[in-house]
Parts: structure tokens; sequence; C-alpha cells
């Protein structure tokens, strides 16, 4: 395979993709770049290819990534943990590096990556018809992904040192030349959103060692797309929920998540969030001071399973009751709470 062959075939006809989707044989994101949120792609259990790329590119040295989608980024980052020597670089597709800075989960892992210095990220060339393919390359093997989509496959070629049986060394010089070039074009971004160690450390600052702990374990917990920026309940509402269980002011929590602190969001989003989950019963708002002065909000759990639960479990008892019917004033219906069964007093008698 030559450095040319390495793309051929990684993408296709933008009118067969559509048509591919709308048959809903692919969740969308196979190929997602410009508009996608990490939320819309990930999680997506069962992926051969993410498991392959992992696969293929644990234990190598200075590896070269470009036409990298949302799907595959997480398959990248869990390589390289398991991999040594210089940085990795990575060229996205475009829109990526941009969904990381609303996406809490995967954002701050690579955040990490590249404060660490493990992984430089760039935005590279769009993905089109015979360009912007998903190429991995190493000084002794070369990856592309080919095929339609909807069966995305993963294509090696080794080098005749390595362990392949058809090693060609000189398809392999030909991919990576082709992949660093492609990366050397492709434009240096920030990741907006902080990394975890930025982000823990100023939690610990701004709030104490038990949120901080909470939001650690949670981080370690959850998969990547879990908890994103559109999805109900969100990475905000989620953050209030923690926040909420320390009884922590609201003016501390938006402190430290607003741009003035670790910058996850604008400070005045999270006031819909703090409503939504007091019309679920799980929090209150309590008014601080309650003499004179200005007063502030002191978040405060009032729902045992959100106060009883261990840090991990927290999703599921957010998810558990953002999933039941509300009555126009966003608030749980009676019936809902009690599984529609009535108490016996209002209960018919024959």
């Amino acid at each position: 395979m030559t450095g040319d062959d390495a793309e051929t075939g990684t993408d296709a006809d933008p009118a067969t993709d559509a048509e591919t989707e709308s048959e809903g044989s692919e969740p969308a994101g196979d190929d997602a770049g410009d508009g996608a949120e990490v939320s819309d792609v990930l999680p997506r259990p069962d992926d051969p290819l993410a498991e392959a790329v992992e696969t293929a590119l644990a234990g190598r040295s200075a590896v070269v990534a470009v036409g990298v989608p949302i799907r595959l980024l997480p398959s990248v980052l869990a390589a390289r943990e398991r991999s040594s020597g210089p940085p990795w670089r990575v060229a996205c597709r475009p829109g990526v590096v941009d969904a990381l800075s609303r996406a809490l989960v995967l954002g701050s892992a690579v955040a990490e990556a590249v404060e660490t210095d493990e992984i430089r990220v760039r935005t590279g060339d769009p993905l089109g018809h015979g360009t912007g393919g998903t190429l991995f390359a190493s000084p002794d093997r070369a990856d592309a992904v080919v095929g339609p989509r909807g069966d995305r496959t993963l294509a090696t070629t080794a080098d005749a040192g390595s362990d392949a049986v058809d090693g060609d060394a000189e398809a392999v010089d030909g991919a990576r030349a082709t992949a660093e070039s492609r990366f050397d074009a492709a434009t240096p971004e920030t990741v907006g959103m902080p990394s975890r160690t930025r982000l823990l450390a100023a939690a610990r600052e701004a709030l104490d060692d038990r949120f901080a702990d909470d939001l650690e374990s949670l981080l370690a917990a959850l998969d990547p797309g879990e908890f994103g920026r559109t999805t109900r309940p969100s990475d905000r509402t989620l953050l209030v929920a923690l926040a909420a269980r320390h009884d922590h002011l609201f003016r501390d929590l938006r402190t430290w998540v607003g741009t003035d602190g670790v910058g996850i969001a604008p400070a005045q989003e999270f006031t819909g969030d703090r409503q939504a989950l007091v019309n679920r019963g799980l929090i209150e708002s309590v008014k601080v001071p309650m003499g004179p002065g200005r007063p502030m909000l002191r978040l405060r759990a009032v729902d045992d399973a959100l106060l009883r639960a261990r840090p991990e479990e927290v999703p599921d008892v957010l998810e558990g009751r953002f999933a039941l019917p509300t009555d126009a004033d966003g608030r749980v219906r009676d019936d809902a709470r009690r599984g529609e069964r009535r108490p016996v007093w209002e209960r018919r008698r024959w």
C-alpha cells in the first residue's frame, strides 16, 4: 500500500453517506466534524472500529493521526495511555476541537493529555471525496480507515521488519509522509475545556475537597458523551447537583465554572439547570442570609437518593428523575411520583 493508497477508499460519496444515514444503518456521527456535538456521537457501545483502532495504536511510538473524527478520539486517547515516547500528533476533523469545549468528560481528558504533552492537537482538512480520510502512521506501520459508511474497517500496512506477513517499507514511508504533511498543514487549536488537573485544583480552592473528590470519581466513571452540553440532564445539571450534595452557595459554584473561573460554561447558563433540579424535587435553593443584606442562594439536596448515592451513582439518580413526566410548570407530576397509585382515601369505594 502506497502513501496515496493509505487514503484510497476512506471516504464514501457524500450522497451515498446521506442515503445510508437516512436508512438508519449507521448512527449519526460516523464522520462527525462540523456541527456535531460529542454527545451526538458518543457513547457508542460495541464499536468494532473503535476497538480496532485502540488495539492497533496501543504500544506504538511517534504516532501521527490525521482526519480523526469524534467517534475515534477516545480510542486514540486510550491507546496513548498505553504507550510511551514523544507526543502523538493528532489532526482532528473540523469542528471536533470546538465540540470538546462543550464536552466535560472527553474535553477535560483531551485537555489533560495536551497539558501533559502526551498529544498535540490540530484541526485538519474537511472530509470530502478522496480527501480528509482517517490515517494513523508511525515509523513501522500505517493504518487507514476504509470502506463505505456503515461498514468502516481498519486496513494495515507494516514494513518488512515487523510481524506483518506482507511487509512494505516503502508504503509505510509514503503513508507517514502523507500523514505528516497533512498534520503540518493543519491549524493549531486550543481545547476550550480545562484539563482535569486544573478543573479539580480550582474546585478544591473555590468549593471544597468533598466536591472535588465527587467530581474526580464521576469523571473517571462516565463514558465520553454522557452528560454533554445538549443532553438532558446536562453537564451543568450534574455540577449543580454535586454542589447541592455539599450545601454550597450557588454563587461559589458559578464563580468556579464561569468565564472568570475554569471556563466550563457561562455562569448565567446554570440558572435553568438549578431550577430544573428544584422542580423535580431533588434540591432546594435556600436564601441566605435571612435578614438584611443582599440574599444569596445556598444549594441543598433534599432527595434521599441523591444524598445517599455514591458519586458514580449520581448520574443514575438524575436520569431516573428527569425521565419522569412533568406538568406545564416543569414539576414532576404527582401520578408519576407514586407510579399512578392513588392513596387509599382517594380510591373509589364499591
